[in-house]
């Protein structure tokens, strides 16, 4: 008999829709819902692990009087994740919307920036340099300007304090929603999601959202209430360095998780757009300058369909 790839995930009968299938441990791409996934071991980074979790790493030694497990360093075990069908590349953990609230609660504050400076020494001082490079959105305006009519309405989800919201200056509303409970900047007022999904918006921003949520689709679902057949949404999320690599095992490198827990290609992305019941407006793949680093991202504009 011929033995089983081990690093093929076994195909999983259910039935729930793909489009709401929840699980702890990832069996379906959160993008396509394709179960034709591959995976290769890697760790969870120990900031995320001990801020989400609760798990902090441990060192093994003689004094545990464990027989059969080798002494060492013991870090937070997951998997990387290969969609086969739309490239996606995720961290296999998926966590829920407890864990997601302690993480994300009070983004770059002093509690998080003193956890993570504890277990990335020098993230204090990039912190600063992060907060000091707020507040230019001109590259999302020059995407977006001939896709609207201004003044518009904006909901910004997911838009921390408001002051990357693009056309802030020229809007008749700008309403924030984002799990961080962060202080808005002035003329940005912080909702609810029950209030964003019960009003409709010209301008839906969705800028660096989507890597950090364990269920995209359900994000899309959840803004499209706010969407008339009028309305634009914009998202932007990153390229990553190891996704515009055309090597077939790039999943087999990818051997740790932070914050961002999916790795869009542009085929993720469109497959994503698709199934949420959008249609797709303009995409580009662009370089931008941000804290002394030049990250390349994705900047899509879409409708209802």
């Amino acid at each position: 008999m011929k033995a089983k790839n081990p690093n093929h995930l076994p195909t999983v009968f259910t039935d729930t829709p793909k489009s709401l299938e929840r699980s702890i441990i990832a069996q379906n791409c959160v993008c396509c819902g394709s179960d034709n996934l591959t995976r290769a071991p890697a760790i969870l980074m120990p900031f995320i692990a001990a801020r989400a979790l609760g798990w902090y790493p441990v060192e093994i030694n003689q004094s545990w009087g464990l027989r059969t497990v080798k002494k060492g360093n013991a870090y937070t075990i997951c998997n990387t994740l290969s969609c086969n069908h739309c490239d996606l590349l995720f961290l296999d953990i998926r966590f829920s919307s407890f864990e997601m609230q302690m993480l994300y609660s009070d983004y770059r504050g002093k509690d998080y920036t003193t956890l993570r400076d504890h277990f990335e020494p020098g993230y204090a001082a990039k912190n600063k340099k992060i907060k000091a490079s707020q507040g230019n959105a001109i590259v999302a305006e020059s995407f977006l300007k001939e896709h609207l009519t201004l003044p518009v309405t904006i909901l910004d989800w997911g838009g921390d304090s408001g002051e990357n919201t693009p056309f802030s200056i020229h809007s008749r509303v700008v309403h924030i929603y984002d799990i961080s409970n962060t202080t808005t900047v002035p003329g940005a007022k912080l909702i609810s999601k029950r209030e964003a999904e019960s009003q409709k918006y010209d301008l839906i921003v969705l800028s660096h959202v989507l890597e950090h949520v364990p269920y995209p689709a359900e994000v899309l679902s959840s803004v499209s209430k706010s969407m008339s057949k009028q309305s634009v949404l914009y998202i932007e999320t990153p390229c990553e360095l190891i996704m515009r690599s055309d090597d077939p095992l790039k999943f087999q490198k990818k051997k740790h998780w932070h914050e961002h827990i999916n790795f869009f290609s542009k085929n993720s992305l469109l497959n994503l757009i698709d199934r949420g019941g959008l249609k797709l407006l303009a995409l580009r793949e662009i370089e931008t300058k941000t804290a002394g680093e030049s990250p390349w991202i994705f900047q899509i504009a879409c409708a209802l369909a």
